[in-house]
């Protein structure tokens, strides 16, 4: 078993796209994991939602990281660009 595996067992995670949310086994979730979990395009772009109402538009490949827990502060948001 990795390190990072170990580190994370028994940590839940939750990613919010599109209003539904779904709980993740890892720590960190790409815009490809993204678009397949949430079932979206792959023609558009995926755009971060912060709890202040601001959004930030996701690179290709790039990999975002959670905190753990249900509820924890809030799940990170995501939606279609």
């Amino acid at each position: 078993m990795g390190h990072e595996e170990h580190d994370n067992e028994g940590k839940k995670y939750f990613v919010n796209i599109e209003g539904a949310e779904y709980p993740w086994n890892k720590e960190t979730i790409s815009t490809a994991e993204i678009r397949t979990l949430g079932n979206l395009p792959q023609s558009l772009p995926i755009v971060e939602e912060f709890p202040d109402g601001t959004e930030r538009t996701l690179a290709e490949g790039e990999v975002v990281y959670l905190k753990p827990g249900h509820r924890f502060g809030r799940a990170p948001k995501f939606k279609r660009g």
